[in-house]
């Protein structure tokens, strides 16, 4: 991909290669979102969808907006569901290789950084779901490839979309505060800083991205701070410190971003952090900080409580681009250093390596027929849920119940999903989740429970004064394996109570 024999050669051949590796991973991602079965976590973003809510208590709202938009064009289904996701992934490539081509202007390496997306299965492959990040990471890459434009052209104007996506990344996630410091880097370490803080654009681009967000402050000003409460409230799950969350944090990232791809792309952003602060380079320091300062964030975090797998998500893409344009300088600056001369074959390695193993994966779900992870399959465990609502919603017919309960919000959600709210659904406890939710009518005397028969929850229905009795259960099972059993219960004498004050056990919730 970068030996000194493709210097002179066309670009043409190259780059339609690395398009259609795109379009037909692309097809194959659609496929896997039109025939795989939504995760919990997507139906509960759909529940949210179907809500005229402001905001949330998990997340700000612009992923339910993305859903929202994607089920209007395609109808209350899986494609429909997670068409933004795949329309994320293709905006994330586009927004990356412009970013890439404006500071190296060599085709090389813009096609590296576009292929890692594609060489990591948190994107080649996850990219596939709905999740907040995929409304996260097209803001993110706008707002700094809008910083980009500014610093090449000196226009303070690009200051005002920098602002818009700025404020649009922190509708879609909490987590775009910790872009902040790269953001105060690129205006302060420079030299230019000074003009910068005297340029209007700038202090207008902090009041557009605050406008932006305001809707979620306003929510939770009116809901005594309830979702930022709810984010920090994450007390360590063990005293002192342990390594064994570490472990786990690196771990799924070497999963998911890839054994070899994960260390290009650490280096690759460490080097252009070095570099860039020594040099003063603007865009070098905006685009490594907002990789070295988020990721020792995660693992200070991991010393004494579990990181979820997600949460460096927006950093990766980012990572991608550093490890591209520092390859592109480490060779310019040291060309006969044999680790710059290495480095090229060590990322296109990495890259092959990691399509592949994508492939494998998407095939594996889309046409395989056997588990051979067992009951640790991350899809395969939420992959039958629709079978398990079947036989819910026979039971409650069967025994002439008029409603649904439950006590955890990924069956609420799933219940809903499978049933588009063609029956009423409600959480027995946990009610902050649906501040502002519509109250469905319970219609009859009795209704069906539903909850996994190892963890049936009976504190819960403490006090309530309903009658539960035992019902019948069902098999979440993939493949040929279980991985949960479902209990139902035929619950009378029950009476919801849809929004219990702050302080009651039915209100408070955890974050998962």
């Amino acid at each position: 991909m970068f030996s000194s024999r493709f210097k002179l050669s066309s670009p043409v051949l190259p780059i339609a290669l690395c398009m259609a590796v795109v379009a037909g991973l692309t097809v194959l991602r659609a496929i896997f979102a039109t025939t795989i079965e939504l995760r919990v976590d997507e139906a509960y973003y759909w529940t949210w969808s179907r809500e005229g809510v402001v905001s949330f208590l998990d997340h700000p709202p612009l992923i339910a907006w993305f859903v929202r938009l994607g089920t209007a064009l395609f109808g209350d289904s899986n494609f429909g569901v997670r068409f933004p996701g795949l329309v994320a992934m293709l905006v994330m490539q586009v927004l990356l290789a412009d970013i890439v081509w404006r500071v190296v202007r060599d085709w090389r390496y813009v096609i590296a950084a576009v292929l890692m997306t594609e060489a990591a299965p948190h994107y080649g492959l996850m990219m596939a779901k709905i999740a907040p990040d995929t409304a996260l990471i097209p803001c993110e890459l706008a707002m700094i490839w809008s910083l980009v434009r500014l610093a090449q052209s000196g226009d303070q104007r690009w200051w005002i979309p920098a602002g818009l996506f700025g404020g649009l990344a922190l509708t879609a996630k909490y987590t775009a505060i910790l872009l902040a410091p790269a953001i105060l880097a690129f205006v302060l370490v420079p030299a230019w800083r000074w003009r910068q803080l005297a340029s209007p654009y700038f202090w207008i681009a902090t009041a557009l991205a605050l406008l932006v967000f305001s809707p979620v402050l306003y929510w939770n000003a009116a809901h005594e701070w309830a979702s930022f409460r709810f984010q920090l409230d994450r007390p360590p799950q063990i005293s002192g410190w342990t390594a064994r969350f570490i472990a786990d944090f690196v771990g799924q990232q070497l999963a998911l971003v890839g054994v070899l791809l994960l260390p290009v792309a650490v280096v690759g952003a460490s080097m252009l952090a070095f570099r860039g602060y020594r040099n003063r380079d603007p865009i070098a320091i905006l685009l490594s900080t907002a990789v070295i300062f988020p990721l020792p964030f995660f693992l200070g975090h991991a010393l004494s409580t579990r990181v979820g797998d997600s949460w460096p998500l927006f950093v990766w893409p980012i990572a991608f681009a550093c490890a591209a344009i520092n390859l592109k300088q480490w060779r310019q600056q040291v060309p006969q250093s044999v680790w710059a001369l290495g480095a090229p074959g060590f990322m296109a390695v990495a890259i092959a390596s990691g399509i592949a193993t994508v492939v494998a994966a998407l095939w594996y779900y889309v046409a395989g027929s056997a588990n051979y992870l067992g009951r640790n399959d991350p899809i395969g465990k939420e992959a039958t849920f629709a079978a398990v609502v079947a036989a819910a919603d026979s039971k409650r017919k069967e025994t002439g119940g008029g409603w649904f309960v439950t006590s955890d919000y990924r069956m609420y959600s799933m219940l809903r999903w499978h049933l588009r709210d063609t029956v009423p659904v409600v959480q027995l406890n946990e009610r902050s989740r649906y501040i502002g939710f519509r109250n469905p009518a319970l219609e009859g005397p009795a209704g069906l429970y539903v909850a996994p028969k190892d963890n049936p929850r009976p504190a819960v229905w403490s006090g309530t004064g309903a009658a539960l009795q035992p019902a019948g259960q069902a098999d979440l099972a993939w493949r040929g394996t279980v991985f949960d059993v479902y209990a139902f219960q035929r619950v009378t004498g029950w009476h919801p109570v849809f929004s219990p004050p702050p302080g009651d056990p039915l209100y408070a919730a955890r974050p998962n």
